[in-house]
């Protein structure tokens, strides 16, 4: 469905944030892209749909397919036209509107108000709370039920791919389970297509059928999510482990003298 050959992304000029990126997303699947902060997690995202001009990026080298057509060129509404949306960490709501305004605004390609309508419904359906909160302004909702809302106005546009950016940040240990959970279902019942960038790699490679490790602009490790759960270095340097199972302090974990086979 969608795949990133070897993309190399600038900003201003001159910082090298990129380096030579390829992955790929299968049809109806989810794929996780695991990596600290300032990875380049969130520029591979922007690079997908189109949001790097804004930010004085630009992609330099390599090229973006969606379902065999190129889109790397393609501004930010062309892709959402074509069925790509990007879910931003943070909880991006209008916080002046209400939570059924919010969703209608997720809409806006859709013309047909029946449509809207039914949209609206399917996203109640996912996220029953957000039904008992339509008319509160979003400002005042809770940061899980912000991240319910989020989720659900991306769904308005019916996309085929969803980009997902940090969906646990912030956010209590049990709404985070929730929210995968319905990630899960939306990707199993809905055959939504998901690239879902995030830091607690325990809950994504759960519900992930594929995943990448990127550190400093790179790919540096790549597999299906069950070899990467089993993954010595992942393990380790993701999860906090050690090979026989005791924890390392998070000091440690970042001062890492990284083992020859995680590059090879």
């Amino acid at each position: 469905m969608l795949t990133l050959n070897n993309i190399e992304v600038i900003y201003d000029g001159v910082i090298l944030v990129l380096k030579g990126v390829s992955l790929s997303v299968r049809e109806g699947g989810i794929t996780t892209l695991l990596g600290a902060n300032g990875a380049g997690k969130t520029t591979t995202l922007k690079a997908v749909s189109g949001l790097l001009r804004s930010e004085r990026g630009d992609i330099t080298k390599g090229t973006i397919e969606l379902a065999g057509q190129r889109v790397d060129r393609l501004p930010p509404h062309a892709m959402v036209r074509r069925g790509v949306v990007q879910v931003f960490e943070g909880r991006r709501v209008f916080e002046h509107l209400t939570t059924e305004e919010n969703l209608v605004a997720g809409a806006h390609i859709q013309h047909d108000r029946a449509k809207v309508r039914e949209g609206i419904a399917r996203v109640y359906g996912y996220f029953p709370r957000l039904a008992e909160r339509r008319r509160v302004e979003s400002g005042y909702l809770s940061g899980g039920e912000q991240q319910m809302l989020v989720i659900g106005r991306a769904l308005m546009s019916s996309p085929r791919v969803i980009l997902l950016d940090e969906p646990s940040l912030g956010l209590a240990p049990m709404l985070v389970e929730e929210i995968f959970q319905i990630v899960a279902r939306l990707n199993k019942e809905q055959r939504l297509t998901v690239l879902l960038v995030e830091q607690n790699a325990t809950l994504a490679l759960a519900i992930a059928d594929h995943g990448y490790v990127m550190e400093n602009g790179r790919i540096v490790l790549e597999g299906a999510a069950a070899s990467l759960r089993d993954n010595a270095d992942i393990k380790e340097f993701y999860l906090g482990l050690t090979e026989v199972g005791a924890r390392k302090s998070y000091r440690e974990v970042k001062h890492y003298k990284r083992r020859k086979r995680w590059l090879s």
